[in-house]
């Protein structure tokens, strides 16, 4: 398949960086909030996505780090890759834009980034990709609704949640700090990674991760681990 090191990471439209996402991410749903995007090309291919912008609620996440001003932070809206892209071509990917953030927009200082481990994964790429892990929340957004379809009931929500029924798993908070010294201010404790298995948190590709204590009992008294539709891409539904 090639080397991640082939890759080229660079600067795409908005609507392109939306195709892609519509394409490709699990959810098949952009981020009309998103402000810099970023297309992933393999042989000048457009393969990828990584859309960045404010949070919906800024004020809920700002005092994660101290002195942090209005515009010195910015999330990582959505982040979609083809199953064409070589392995490791998200953590490179994810370093190239950070590299291309830094040099035009030197003020901003971290980027957060969310993982869904109720329908995605528990984000193994942001640990590999130098993200610190900030909170591991059992799920309380993420609901499926009557008519079968999957949402957030976040504040800007105009969904109808009558009936909906709240998705089992956990919602983790990744930071990653473009200014080092910002992580000095974190106000937050830093959650080691181990406790994403304790917690019974972990999830890959749609698919609870057994811990190992799971794994080192009688798969028939168990039943393995609890199955989850892998919503990766929607060309897989």
């Amino acid at each position: 398949m090639g080397s991640a090191k082939e890759i080229q990471v660079k600067p795409i439209t908005a609507k392109a960086a939306e195709k892609v996402v519509k394409a490709i991410h699990y959810s098949g749903k952009t981020a009309a909030i998103s402000q810099l995007h970023f297309g992933v090309f393999l042989n000048g291919k457009l393969e990828g996505a990584m859309q960045f912008g404010p949070p919906i609620d800024r004020r809920k996440l700002i005092g994660l780090v101290a002195e942090t001003k209005f515009n010195d932070f910015l999330e990582l809206n959505r982040m979609a890759f083809s199953e064409a892209l070589p392995r490791n071509s998200e953590s490179r990917a994810l370093a190239v834009a950070f590299r291309l953030i830094k040099k035009h927009y030197p003020h901003i200082d971290w980027i957060v980034s969310f993982s869904d481990g109720t329908q995605c994964g528990d984000g193994a790429i942001y640990r590999a990709s130098g993200f610190v892990l900030t909170a591991i929340r059992k799920n309380s957004t993420i609901k499926r609704l009557a008519d079968g379809t999957v949402a957030a009931s976040h504040g800007t929500s105009r969904k109808d949640f009558t009936g909906a029924v709240t998705l089992d798993g956990y919602q983790l908070r990744y930071l990653f700090f473009i200014n080092k010294e910002c992580q000095k201010r974190l106000t937050v404790p830093l959650i080691p990674f181990s406790k994403i298995d304790e917690l019974g948190a972990g999830m890959y590709k749609g698919q609870v991760k057994r811990t190992k204590e799971q794994a080192s009992r009688d798969h028939l008294d168990l039943g393995g681990a609890t199955p989850t539709c892998t919503l990766q891409s929607k060309a897989s539904l």
